[in-house]
């Protein structure tokens, strides 16, 4: 498998998968930028070594193009960046892309429009009626398999060697991720952001120092079940929190007032106590939790044992003699994993605990102890807090970080190691 370290870029043209699909605001202005800062070393690197690139990605997920998700907007912030200019071609896969392509000279860069603007990216056919009889649903699936395939000849045929930077698209089998590998057998390669996600993913579930602990966070058990379970083959404690606890409390006959439980997970919730007591994984509720009589920011708050909460109130974080012995937990561990918010982090007033989490993770990575955090709201917390740089590994791989946690094969990754 070629690196990009010691890939020879002299006179090739890289196409490059990356993921800028960033936030923007009604002005088209840049919100969160951190995807694009994350891809310039992978991109810089072509460029110092002597190579020119042809940047590719999706932006929201429109029907067909639209000037609302065009790529053009996010220019300025890559030229910034980068440091060089980019030239933009106005449709991924037109004639104009093709002259574009091949009349790049070494350190020019290529930006290609929106790929998700065609169906063919994804594979899927659009505008598809439900109730239309399922031979012309198998036919129109059939037809748009090989329209991929077309469309995915067209965009390998702009370039000389291929680049998968893309890991938060990585568990999506589209053609830009995963089958554009094939025309590149002996040409294709990881990014930085991929190699780092996998490299710090694997140093949890490969080989990881012990004590491990697991922090699980989040409102509902039945999306975290599999990683749950994955987790209990590596992890010496696991603190799980959130929304999700009060599933696990009432499955054990404890009073949660209103507090969110899924009724329906509750046998599942006492059979993953179960597989922790086997697997002699130590598990940690929330022990008190802040508990507020109404489902928002001006609620009246009391503090009570998880179990005890009254009616007509809910738990809404983490209580702190719940985060002074989770803290206890953490100071004692060697590998840290974070997964989701312990509490109701959009409100300020219930934010406590997801933001004493972070502040404790930032505080034990410079003592030495691997943590990686991944998911929504606690990349969210250790970013907005400044604590990003302060951690071991911030995921931004969303949905392919919970996939690769869960076990399974990404096709982004496995197209490169094929």
């Amino acid at each position: 498998m070629q690196s990009i370290d010691n890939y020879n870029f002299t006179g090739k043209r890289a196409i490059v998968r990356v993921d800028f699909n960033v936030p923007l605001n009604e002005s088209f202005q840049i919100t969160d930028d951190t995807r694009i800062r994350a891809a310039i070393p992978t991109l810089k690197k072509v460029l110092e070594k002597g190579g020119s690139l042809i940047i590719m990605s999706h932006l929201g997920r429109p029907k067909g193009p639209t000037g609302k998700y065009s790529l053009k907007h996010i220019i300025p912030a890559i030229e910034e960046k980068l440091g060089v200019p980019v030239k933009f071609a106005p449709d991924c896969m037109g004639e104009e892309a093709a002259q574009l392509s091949a009349n790049l000279k070494p350190g020019e860069v290529l930006l290609l429009e929106n790929l998700r603007f065609y169906a063919e990216e994804e594979g899927k056919p659009r505008g598809l009626a439900e109730d239309v009889p399922e031979e012309e649903k198998k036919a129109a699936k059939a037809a748009m398999k090989e329209l991929q395939k077309e469309f995915t000849k067209k965009l390998a045929s702009y370039a000389d060697c291929y680049i998968n930077d893309a890991f938060g698209t990585a568990h999506r089998a589209h053609a830009s991720t995963a089958l554009i590998a094939k025309y590149f057998p002996e040409d294709k390669m990881f990014g930085y952001v991929m190699e780092g996600e996998i490299v710090a993913i694997d140093k949890v579930l490969k080989s990881p120092v012990h004590p491990v602990t697991a922090i699980i966070g989040g409102a509902k058990v039945s999306s975290k079940i599999a990683i749950i379970e994955k987790l209990f083959d590596v992890c010496d404690n696991m603190i799980i929190g959130g929304g999700m606890v009060f599933t696990f409390i009432k499955a054990q006959g404890g009073k949660i007032g209103n507090s969110l439980c899924e009724d329906d997970q509750m046998e599942l919730a006492l059979s993953i106590l179960e597989k922790a007591s086997a697997k002699g994984v130590k598990l940690y509720y929330s022990g008190e939790v802040v508990a507020a009589d109404a489902f928002s920011n001006d609620a009246n708050t009391i503090i009570c044992n998880d179990n005890e909460i009254p009616d007509g109130w809910l738990g809404m974080d983490a209580a702190p003699s719940t985060l002074k012995e989770w803290e206890g937990v953490l100071r004692a561990s060697k590998t840290v994993l974070w997964n989701g918010p312990v509490g109701v982090f959009e409100m300020e007033k219930f934010a406590t605990g997801t933001k004493t989490i972070a502040t404790i993770l930032a505080d034990i990575t410079s003592t030495g102890v691997f943590t990686l955090v991944g998911g929504g709201d606690s990349v969210a917390a250790v970013t907005q807090m400044g604590f990003a740089n302060k951690v071991s590994y911030v995921s931004t791989g969303g949905g392919a970080m919970l996939e690769y946690l869960e076990g399974i094969e990404l096709p982004g990754i496995a197209a490169i190691k094929a």
